[in-house]
């Protein structure tokens, strides 16, 4: 998809996720897990071995009522560009080559075709948005039928992550194409988390590249973000999802077991 008066650069695609609307309810959770085929077990008390592309965890002050501060911070792959543009830890890591940096899009993809499982993309992800599927997916009977026919079902022993919707991005771009067009229209591209939230709190929208010095956010944001309100794009290089919130989050302490610490912290 070229755009047309930028010396053919295709159009790159963020996230805002606004934790002062965010009321934790899953739908985005939920969503995800239909659009893109993501297995489930049937005893899903063992976190370490579930799967889920989009994680909510709920953050808090630490103090009792009526100081109570919460807020829930819904967590996908946020596609990072890495310190250098391209090289997101994940991409730097795998020695099968089956993640890539696209370029064009800013989307952190995943081949499953190629993937090993030697899982050393999840020890360099940062956000712990990797998940290693331990068992090939076994769907109750019926529920085959519901399987979105344009995402492969991933196997045994592979990685798998948030892909940012990208079956929704060829769908939208073969649309425009039939249509005779170039460019993709904001509507057309929407993934199904930004379309299940209840509150709106989800905002998908094109951004280009703008100078690393910039002091809001990823590239192509600052214009509609203030700095006061951004958290993170630090520990990875800058990234592809944006979370905004008043509370701050340094005085903030994951009360789910297990959070990781950066998250916690708001990257």
């Amino acid at each position: 998809m070229k755009q047309s008066g930028d010396n053919g650069k295709a159009k790159r695609f963020g996230m805002v996720i606004d934790l002062d609307k965010c009321t934790g309810c899953g739908s985005c959770m939920v969503a995800c897990q239909a659009e893109n085929n993501v297995p489930f077990r049937e005893d899903e008390s063992v976190k370490t071995l579930s799967i889920t592309w989009m994680q909510i965890y709920r953050l808090t002050n630490g103090k009792s009522f009526p100081d109570t501060e919460i807020c829930y911070l819904p967590r996908p792959c946020q596609h990072c560009d890495g310190q250098h543009e391209g090289h997101s830890p994940c991409v730097s890591v795998c020695p099968a080559t089956a993640t890539d940096y696209d370029g064009e899009t800013g989307i952190v993809s995943q081949i499953y075709t190629r993937c090993f499982g030697c899982r050393y993309c999840m020890g360099a992800c940062p956000f712990h948005a990797r998940h290693f599927n331990w068992w090939d997916p076994v769907w109750p009977k019926g529920m085959e039928k519901y399987l979105n026919p344009d995402i492969s079902v991933r196997m045994r022993g592979v990685v798998e992550k948030c892909g940012f919707c990208f079956q929704r991005y060829q769908k939208a771009l073969e649309k425009a194409h039939m249509e005779g067009r170039r460019e993709l229209e904001e509507h057309e591209y929407q993934t199904s988390c930004t379309q299940a939230c209840p509150a709106g709190h989800h905002l998908r929208r094109s951004a280009q590249p703008a100078p690393q010095s910039a002091s809001a956010g990823p590239a192509g944001f600052q214009e509609a973000w203030p700095s006061e309100k951004s958290q993170g794009f630090s520990s990875a290089g800058g990234t592809r999802h944006q979370h905004q919130d008043l509370l701050p989050f340094q005085q903030t302490v994951g009360a789910r077991a297990g959070t990781p610490a950066g998250i916690a912290q708001g990257t």
